[in-house]
Order: C-alpha cells, then sequence, then structure tokens
C-alpha cells in the first residue's frame, strides 16, 4: 500500500471513530495525523473540515448531554470523500511535526480555568497588591515619592490616571466598573449664564469632561485618600523619630499607614 493510501486509510479510520462516537479530541486527531503536516495552518484546515462533515473536535472527551447537542450525521461515501480530501493536503515544511502534534495532544490534556478559576485568580492578585502596598507603607520614603507625583500631577495639571488606576476595596470610585455618580450643586447664581456664552460654555465643559471625565479616578475621592495618607505619613514620621521603629508607637502607627494604602492602586512605571 503506498504511502497516500495509507494516510487515506487512518484518515477514513478517524472519521469512522468521530462518526461512531459523534466527536473527536484533539489528541485523536494528532494521532491519525500524516506525518508530513506540520503547518498550523494546516491542522486548523484538516479539522475545519472534519467539523464541516458534522463531526465536532472537542478538547477533552464531552458528556452525554454535550453529545446530544452535537450530534454526527455522516455516511460511508462522506467519509471516504473527507478522507480523501483530507489525504491530499500537501506540506512544504517537512517532516518536522514533533512541536505541532505534541501541542494538539497537550491541548486536550490541560484543564481550561472556570469561572469560579478565573474568580479566585483575581483575588489572589488583588491580596498580592494589598501585600506590595503594605510593604511600601513600612517605609515611609517610598509614601512620600508617590505623594510627591501625586502632588506635580496635581498642581501641574497632569493626569490622575498616570498614576492611579483605581481602588482595591469595595468604596471603589468607579474607575474599575460603573457606579452610579452625584451631580454637583450648581450655584443659583451659574444656573442660567448668558445666552451669548451658552454654547461656549458647554463647549468648555464637554472639553473638560472629556478629559478628566474618561473612566479615571474621581479627582475628590483621590484628594480624600492621598490626603489621608499624607496626614498618616505625618504620624508615622513623628513615631519612628522620637520613638524608633521597634517601639509600639511606630508599629501601630505604620500599620495604621498601612490600611489607608493599601487599596490604592498605582499605575506601574
Amino acid at each position: 500500500m503506498s504511502g497516500k493510501a495509507q494516510q487515506q486509510s487512518r484518515l477514513k479510520e478517524l472519521i469512522q471513530r468521530g462518526r461512531e462516537q459523534g466527536y473527536l479530541t484533539y489528541a485523536e486527531v494528532n494521532d491519525h495525523l500524516p506525518e508530513d503536516i506540520s503547518d498550523p495552518e494546516q491542522v486548523e484546515d484538516i479539522i475545519r473540515m472534519i467539523n464541516d462533515m458534522g463531526i465536532n473536535v472537542f478538547e477533552v472527551a464531552p458528556d452525554a448531554d454535550a453529545l446530544l447537542l452535537a450530534e454526527a450525521d455522516t455516511d460511508e461515501a462522506a467519509a471516504e470523500e473527507a478522507a480523501a480530501a483530507l489525504a491530499a493536503v500537501e506540506t512544504d515544511i517537512g517532516r518536522t511535526t514533533d512541536p505541532v502534534r505534541m501541542y494538539m495532544r497537550e491541548m486536550g490534556t490541560v484543564e481550561l480555568l472556570t469561572r469560579e478559576g478565573e474568580i479566585e485568580i483575581a483575588k489572589r492578585i488583588e491580596e498580592g497588591i494589598r501585600e506590595v502596598m503594605s510593604a511600601i507603607a513600612h517605609f515611609p520614603g517610598t509614601v512620600d515619592s508617590i505623594l510627591a507625583d501625586y502632588d506635580r500631577v496635581t498642581t501641574e495639571g497632569g493626569r490622575l490616571s498616570d498614576i492611579l488606576s483605581g481602588y482595591i476595596d469595595p468604596d471603589d470610585d468607579g474607575a474599575a466598573g460603573p457606579q452610579q455618580e452625584v451631580e454637583p450643586v450648581v450655584p443659583a447664581a451659574a444656573a442660567k449664564p448668558a445666552a451669548d456664552g451658552k454654547d461656549d460654555e458647554e463647549e468648555d465643559d464637554a472639553d473638560t469632561e472629556e478629559e478628566e471625565g474618561d473612566g479615571g479616578p474621581d479627582p475628590e475621592v483621590a484628594r480624600v485618600r492621598f490626603g489621608a495618607v499624607a496626614d498618616q505619613l505625618e504620624v508615622a514620621k513623628k513615631a519612628l523619630k522620637k520613638h524608633g521603629r521597634a517601639s509600639k508607637q511606630a508599629v501601630e502607627a505604620l500599620q495604621e499607614l498601612a490600611i489607608l494604602f493599601m487599596p490604592i492602586k498605582l499605575i506601574p512605571k
């Protein structure tokens, strides 16, 4: 039997198995691939052709319910036709197929993340951020540097989102997700601007909202939070200077500073 005939026979066997099972796995497809197929695009073409026959390819064997929803419907003639088409796939890469075949085999053995797993990882990431920020808070000089960046942004007209992305705690200011916003109170005298300047003021307001209200942190919330950090930093500095780092007063002051500082999510430099 010629090499091409052997390939066609193996592919026909693969298709027949898919018809009997109602599905194929990536590992099964990998085991029946011709040795000279190494191009990922060719592999995708083969899987697409198998899918077009009504045989779904899964990473792992599906359960009975999934099979009922994806039941294959092929006949012998279709299997032979598809096997011939698959066997006709040519390659110009050579016979170095090991990386692709190993990759396809592993695809069926690696468990994908569930929604619960994603949530768990997100929580671990946030907990890691808290630990890092807590460690930073125990070095007042570093906190001083971060406060200096905040002062520079607020006094020199920079963007708050350049240094701050939001907060981890439940009292987020809206940077991490949509929340109801409280509209500022407009003084009565400013409620009815002159008619001839109305359009210009509206245009200016729109520009300001575009620059400052682009989903970044609320400047007022940031002012309160960074102000509290700055105040507690001064308390911690005095305790360190007067009692020493190992003293109870300094430890408590630094811990309080860490509690205020931990929820802040800084932009990495």
